[in-house]
């Protein structure tokens, strides 16, 4: 999905193995750096609308913290039950160390 890019943070804003929530635009986002890579998905649960900002990154994932749902931080496709639909994710662009975000037009 290729949209209006908005600059979100720093990039150093954000350790490896971490993730960052935020809102902007009416969309809740998390940013989640592994391995260096930053990737941005919705902040929102598909089982049950949980914040997954409360939960946890392991392993390359976001988990859910109510049931322990996971979501792949690259592709936003569940990967542990009780979810089974996947989660929005975005372009990210790092330029002069900002990240930027692609939002929907």
């Amino acid at each position: 999905m290729i949209g209006k890019f908005i600059k979100i943070c720093r990039a150093d804003d954000i350790d490896d193995g971490a993730f960052l929530p935020f809102t902007v635009d009416g969309h809740e986002i998390i940013l989640a750096r592994d391995g260096g890579q930053i990737y941005a998905t919705a902040n929102t649960c598909s089982h049950d609308g949980s914040n997954l900002g409360s939960g946890r990154l392991a392993d390359g994932q976001l988990v859910c913290p109510r049931h322990g749902a996971r979501f792949d931080i690259r592709t936003g496709q569940a990967t542990r039950m009780p979810a089974i639909a996947g989660i929005e994710t975005y372009d990210v662009i790092i330029e002069n160390g900002d990240v930027y975000i692609a939002l929907p037009e």
